[in-house]
């Protein structure tokens, strides 16, 4: 089992020195949904909703998120993001939406945070925007799906 590197010897928080790492090229992607009632789903599909576009805002929150990810969570290091991804696509089955976000940097550190936070936010976003007809929607689903790049290189997961 790993050590948990957020920590000091003294049990105490810190964010992790990665002046020694290497700068590699780093990509993450992350997924997770958004579950609504069918009245919801065809409101967003059928382009009705009273706040507007709900998957073209909420891909651009999702943008913004990855953007802000060192804003949000204490340890994180800001990066230089060169890229954010974001595909939001209608599920009938769920009903809902699925979210994926890849974010893509050449760094010392991994862009894992940044991707899970674009896929958190774009799904807040969702419930935000349609939130007045379906205050019973669920998020659920948010992991790292993929990462590569750096010592511990890639990850796939399953």
């Amino acid at each position: 089992m790993s050590e948990l590197t957020h920590f000091n010897a003294k049990g105490e928080a810190h964010m992790v020195d990665v002046s020694e790492k290497e700068i590699t090229s780093r990509v993450a992607t992350a997924t997770g949904w958004v579950r609504m009632s069918a009245d919801a789903f065809e409101i967003i599909s059928s382009g009705r909703a009273k706040k507007g576009d709900v998957l073209s805002v909420a891909q651009l929150a999702g943008i913004m998120g990855a953007k802000k990810t060192p804003e949000l969570i204490p340890l994180c290091h800001p990066l230089p993001i060169a890229k954010v991804a974001l595909d939001l696509e209608l599920d009938a089955a769920l009903p809902g939406v699925q979210i994926s976000a890849t974010v893509k940097t050449t760094g010392q550190t991994g862009v894992e945070m940044e991707a899970l936070t674009a896929v958190s936010t774009a799904a807040l976003t969702v419930y935000d925007m349609i939130k007045a007809v379906d205050k019973t929607m669920e998020i659920g689903g948010i992991h790292v799906t993929l990462k590569d790049g750096g010592k511990s290189g890639r990850f796939e997961a399953k």
